[in-house]
């Protein structure tokens, strides 16, 4: 009990004083920083910039970057409450070490921590060869790192397995735009949203998950807006034409598009004579998807087929952007296949305000893509080119045989291989795979079955840490320096604000103080000391590469909010737009993109007697991925404190639910328990919607071990469930 309280004597005036901020104006005295430090926001693609308000050494506020070309200085709310992030509780602040899984973690010194970490790695490598110790990784650590990272997989350990949870929300669009364009690379930019008069949003609520992009749209007075989308989303309801399709029809939707399009004449013949291949084989595709036998896959009247299509069709320039509700999907490369075909046959690409745009998931899952050697090699790079390889062999003066010819392992690959014993060791970073990996169970025997597992994170305890050997804690945002890029290819600075906790360290740090107990680091990383020097590097790797970094500094990217790429050395007008295949010329052999043959099916589990219901999972714009940043935010847990169901009420009335009764939700593979029951008609009969991001409330603890043959990404969606009441 604090007695000068009861006293009256502590009236806690410090805590309630107020004063003059010259940014925020009249405020709470404990939130006027000493200093503000700009930085771009490390939450999702969107790439937000802002200033984090530091006092006394530590994080108090945030404020938008009102010069920001990005954001114009709004920010939504997880972004308005980041800098709390960074002093919460539960931050890992030691390495942290046990000897057995049922004993208890306990404090050790880096040095023994990297030693252990890379004697037990070789040890594996040496009884069941490189490819036996496996990486997993994410799209939050800054580019620097991922290259830094990449390097250190390949070359220093020497194991092909190393992949990102990228894989998890955005292989499908790279294995589409690979397949279609010969390379990774969103072509559009947001400033396609304002100058479109046709808007394509398929699978992407981004009124609720990307507001800022919405902000885009709302400058846009003539635009025509429409939506695909089985829920009526926020998205969907401000809308010009909702397409309320049938779960996991998208694909036959487009295909039935493309056909009408072709037998109406509104395709765009001389660019698809100039500067594609494959439309013969397009034409003989899609004759199946006649408007009758689409309206029956997908719900919707023919009369609506046509007139989307002849919305699209006749639109001075057309822009396509789809988010998860593509991706997601066992069919989703195919998927962005079809969209690209649309956008082609109609010349919407390379265009002010055409485009097929990817709205990219995480921070810098961009960055990844780019640098981070798994799924192509650092400059988009093909694993199977030798040409490729020994450009990087000669750049990083090695053996060209020390540089895969294939890549390794996808995530889920990884999962299976550590299930089947091939994969001894595993190493996870910055990502928590017991909340975000599909069918839970498998899983947690993959884990369970490692030798050794290396978790490494900004947070301990986590779901994920509880499995682990070795916790290696990292620095977060806020803590440490590089640079993101988002969505649109824009490269923006990411800076160190204030130390991190204990003795965590940048995950750069960590990365280079193994290569050194493993014996690599100056091989590898020569003279490195700052993520600056693994900038210029990249540099010269990207030089003349579609992701073309070699004009880009430090300094100019701060000083413009940002640059997109490509920006080559020489390059001037550093504020541009810029937007890839404007020349027609695209990364393929011949340099036409291709037109590629799709075929709609469904779903892999369709429902039935026992299991009614198609289950959807998505986002809340509260939360973060699995809440380990987020789950501590005061704020935004009093927004959003729980998960929930949402069904339709005539399934409700069927079932003799009420609203707010707490209900199970139950598949073949587990039950996620204990959920709020929302009844609401934004959700159509025989479907129910759960959000992914509450560990307590596992929504993968129902999914489906069930994942795109191309991209390798799982099919979070339409799993067949039934719904109970809680007991």
């Amino acid at each position: 009990m604090n007695f000068k309280r009861v006293l009256g004597l502590d009236t806690r005036a410090d805590r309630y004083a107020y004063a003059q901020d010259e940014a925020a104006g009249y405020t709470s005295a404990g939130r006027v920083p000493d200093r503000w430090v700009p930085t771009t926001c490390g939450y999702c693609s969107v790439g937000c910039g802002m200033f984090i308000g530091v006092k006394n050494g530590r994080a108090v506020g945030v404020r938008g970057n009102p010069d920001h070309p990005v954001n114009a200085g709004v920010l939504c709310p997880k972004g308005l409450s980041e800098h709390q992030t960074i002093h919460v509780a539960t931050r890992a602040r030691y390495p942290m070490f046990r000897p057995s899984r049922k004993s208890k973690f306990h404090r050790v010194g880096w040095t023994d921590a990297l030693k252990t970490m890379a004697t037990r790695f070789l040890d594996v490598q040496r009884r069941h060869g490189n490819d036996a110790v496996g990486i997993i990784s994410t799209g939050q650590l800054v580019t620097e790192e991922f290259y830094a990272l990449g390097k250190l997989a390949q070359l220093g350990l020497g194991t092909r397995n190393y992949d990102g949870n990228t894989t998890l929300c955005m292989s499908t669009a790279v294995s589409g735009y690979k397949r279609s364009f010969g390379s990774d690379g969103p072509p559009g930019a947001y400033e396609d949203l304002e100058r479109a008069d046709v808007i394509l949003l398929i699978g992407a609520n981004i009124a609720d998950n990307h507001p800022i992009l919405w902000q885009r749209l709302e400058v846009n007075p003539s635009k025509t807006l429409i939506v695909v989308d089985p829920r009526v989303t926020k998205t969907a309801m401000l809308a010009d034409v909702h397409l309320a399709v049938k779960p996991r029809s998208d694909l036959a939707l487009i295909n039935g598009i493309i056909y009408i399009l072709i037998e109406s004449d509104l395709i765009d013949h001389a660019y698809i004579d100039e500067h594609t291949s494959g439309f013969d084989a397009l034409y003989e595709s899609i004759r199946e998807y006649t408007p009758d036998r689409v309206a029956e896959i997908t719900g919707l009247s023919v009369e609506l087929l046509y007139r989307t299509a002849s919305l699209y069709g006749n639109a001075r320039a057309a822009f396509i952007a789809w988010t998860m509700g593509v991706n997601h999907s066992s069919k989703g490369t195919e998927t962005v296949n079809a969209i690209n075909n649309l956008a082609l046959i109609t010349g919407n690409i390379g265009r002010t305000g055409a485009a097929p745009f990817s709205i990219t998931g995480q921070c810098n899952a961009m960055g990844t893509r780019e640098a981070g050697f798994t799924s192509s090699m650092p400059g988009y790079r093909r694993f199977e080119d030798a040409g490729h390889r020994q450009e990087l062999a000669d750049l990083w003066q090695v053996s060209v045989d020390r540089i895969p010819t294939a890549r390794g392992l996808a995530y889920p690959d990884i999962i299976e291989a550590a299930l089947e014993k091939r994969i001894r060791a595993l190493w996870i970073i910055a990502t928590n795979p017991i909340v975000s990996f599909p069918n839970l169970g498998v899983l947690t025997q993959a884990l369970e079955t490692l030798e050794f597992l290396v978790v490494q994170d900004g947070f301990h305890p986590t779901p994920t840490g509880e499995f682990a050997d070795l916790v290696l804690p990292a620095a977060i945002w806020g803590e440490k320096e590089g640079t993101y890029t988002n969505s649109e290819r824009r490269v923006s600075k990411v800076n160190r604000a204030v130390d991190p906790p204990g003795e965590a360290r940048a995950d750069f740090n960590i990365f280079l103080d193994l290569a050194s107990a493993l014996g690599c680091r100056d091989a590898l990383f020569g003279g490195w000391t700052k993520p600056g020097d693994a900038f210029d590097e990249w540099k010269r790797v990207s030089a003349g590469r579609l992701c073309d970094y070699s004009g880009m500094t430090y300094e100019a990217i701060e000083a413009t909010g940002g640059i997109q790429w490509p920006y080559s050395s020489g390059a001037t007008e550093p504020s541009s737009t810029r937007r890839l295949y404007g020349d027609g010329r695209f990364e393929t052999s011949d340099g036409k993109a291709q037109l590629i043959p799709t075929r709609w099916e469904m779903f892999p589990e369709p429902p039935n007697a026992a299991f009614p219901f198609v289950l959807n999972t998505g986002r809340t714009v509260e939360h973060w991925h699995t809440r380990t940043k987020t789950g501590r935010v005061a704020i935004l847990e009093r927004l959003s404190p729980q998960a929930w169901l949402e069904m339709n009420p005539r399934d409700g009335r069927a079932l003799q639910l009420k609203p707010s009764q707490r209900v199970n939700v139950v598949s073949r593979r587990g039950t996620i328990h204990n959920l709020e029951l929302r009844l609401t008609e934004t959700i159509g009969a025989g479907q129910v919607f759960v959000p992914f991001h509450w560990a307590e409330a596992n929504a993968n603890q129902a999914t489906q071990s069930s994942f795109d043959p191309i991209s390798r990404e799982p099919n979070y969606k339409q799993c067949a469930v039934r719904v109970e009441p809680s007991r």
